[in-house]
C-alpha cells in the first residue's frame, strides 16, 4: 500500500478522533446546571386574537442579548406563526417566560396546538451578530378562550 493514502486516511482518522473527545462533554461539564427550555400545556388565546404562551427556562452566560422565542401550529403542522419574545436572564436558575403576540388574521381559534420554545443567543461577531442556540423545548398544547 503506497505511503501517502495511508498518511491521509491515519490524519483523518486522528482529526475524527479529536473532534469526537472535544465534542464529548466532560463529567464536570455534565454535573453542572444544565440549559433548558420548557412550554406550559395551556396557552390562551383572547377574543382579538393574541396568544399567549408560557414556560420555564434555565440558561448560562452569554458573551450577547439573549431571547426566549416562541412560535405556534394548529391546522397545518408545517406553518408556525412567531409569538412574541422576551429578554432571558441567563445566570444558570429556572425564570419563567410569558411571550403574547398575534397571527395575521384569525388563523388561529381555541383548541390543540403545538409550541416550540427556543432561547437563542445573539453573539457578536464583527459586525454581525451570529444567533447561537441554547434551548429548544416543544410541547403540544391547548388554547383556551381568555
Amino acid at each position: 500500500m503506497p505511503a501517502r493514502p495511508f498518511l491521509g486516511a491515519a490524519a483523518a482518522a486522528a482529526l475524527l478522533l479529536l473532534g469526537t473527545a472535544a465534542a464529548a462533554p466532560s463529567a464536570a461539564a455534565s454535573a453542572g446546571p444544565t440549559e433548558t427550555v420548557t412550554v406550559d400545556a395551556e396557552g390562551r388565546i383572547a377574543a382579538d386574537g393574541s396568544v399567549t404562551l408560557s414556560g420555564t427556562y434555565r440558561c448560562l452566560a452569554g458573551t450577547g442579548p439573549v431571547l426566549i422565542g416562541s412560535s405556534v401550529s394548529q391546522s397545518t403542522p408545517t406553518i408556525r406563526y412567531g409569538i412574541g419574545g422576551t429578554r432571558a436572564v441567563c445566570d444558570g436558575e429556572e425564570h419563567r417566560w410569558e411571550n403574547t403576540g398575534r397571527a395575521p388574521g384569525d388563523v388561529l381559534k381555541a383548541g390543540r396546538a403545538h409550541v416550540e420554545a427556543t432561547v437563542v443567543e445573539l453573539r457578536p461577531d464583527g459586525i454581525l451578530l451570529e444567533p447561537v442556540f441554547h434551548a429548544v423545548g416543544n410541547q403540544d398544547v391547548t388554547l383556551l378562550q381568555a
